[in-house]
């Protein structure tokens, strides 16, 4: 994620922060959104979105760049993240099981590819959750992966 890569209708690429903040580590996407924005990082547009898939592709819509973020829950070691190159390949199906919207974010990314609509650059930041109950407060592991991954945009953006 160099500076050179970041394109965008306005020149900045967009970062969607995506979760619910009433159920456990689902918000730790929103979270790292949060912490981005307050870092003021050059070249990026933050904004959050619950995971809708139709306000998703709205969202993406004309932008050449976008970083998303949101939980997962493949089975890692909680708070650990990775990174998906959505727009080469397909999400895996499962990873993102925790989504409580029957078109979310898998979804809204293949309907996209089939109408040409995807971003030319799609990049998924998935941070691995540990609870997911309704009123939990975020995990340590959580919010610690958050911290991490605001720190690498520092470093790489």
């Amino acid at each position: 994620m160099k500076k050179s890569g970041l394109t965008q209708h306005d020149g900045k690429a967009l970062l969607i922060g995506i979760g619910n903040e009433w159920r456990g580590d689902d918000g730790v996407g929103i979270l790292a959104a949060r912490m981005i924005r307050e870092a003021m990082i050059e070249g990026l547009t933050v904004i959050e979105q619950s995971g809708d898939g139709a306000q998703l592709m709205e969202a993406w819509q004309g932008a050449g760049k976008v970083i998303i973020i949101d939980a997962m829950q493949s089975g890692a070691a909680p708070g650990a993240f990775r990174l998906m190159n959505a727009g080469q390949s397909p999400l895996p199906a499962n990873i993102l099981k925790g989504s409580s919207h029957t078109f979310g974010l898998v979804e809204a990314i293949e309907l996209s590819r089939a109408l040409g609509t995807l971003p030319r650059e799609l990049f998924v930041y998935g941070i691995e959750g540990k609870q997911f109950e309704i009123g939990s407060a975020l995990s340590a592991e959580a919010v610690k992966a958050a911290e991490t991954l605001v720190a690498e945009f520092q470093k790489n953006v």
